[in-house]
């Protein structure tokens, strides 16, 4: 018997595979991810939306109020149906209870602060522009913030 050599040769693997395209799980994750996105963009949109047009619910209604005591007293008011959203019951506070509310966890910006005209101010024959234009722009952030804190 001869012996004879065979050709012989080595194993070759294939190439690994590509990334492109993914397999079916990723696609999965990267759907989640984009309805995740596309919802969190919706609500923030939403959310953002309803803030502008609070916004201009207050402005306006500064707007068509005379200057002075006619402000404060509109601002009053909105606070008020502003409060209503969040506690039901706040709408019934009256003096320093209103105030304390007002101020809520930001500190005394209405109870010792330019807030305080608030109070009396809508009451008083002449009140001075400069501090009731302060007491209206705090009033304006606490009703955005008594807005954003409702149902």
């Amino acid at each position: 018997m001869i012996a004879t050599q065979l050709p012989l040769r080595d194993v070759h693997l294939p190439p690994a595979p590509g990334w492109w395209p993914p397999a079916l799980g990723w696609w999965l994750v990267l759907a989640v991810i984009a309805v995740l996105l596309a919802g969190y963009g919706l609500v923030w949109a939403r959310r953002r939306r309803r803030q502008r047009r609070w916004a201009e619910l207050f402005d306006r209604q500064m707007r068509e109020t005379a200057a002075g005591a006619a402000q404060l007293a509109a601002a009053s008011g909105l606070l008020r149906r502003a409060a209503r959203r969040v506690e039901p019951q706040a709408v019934l506070l009256q003096g320093e209870d209103w105030l304390r509310f007002l101020d809520g966890q930001q500190g005394t910006a209405f109870s010792t602060g330019d807030g305080r005209m608030l109070l009396e101010g809508g009451f008083r024959p002449t009140v001075d522009a400069a501090l009731a234009a302060r007491a209206c722009a705090l009033a304006r952030r606490r009703f955005l913030q008594l807005m954003g804190q409702g149902r």
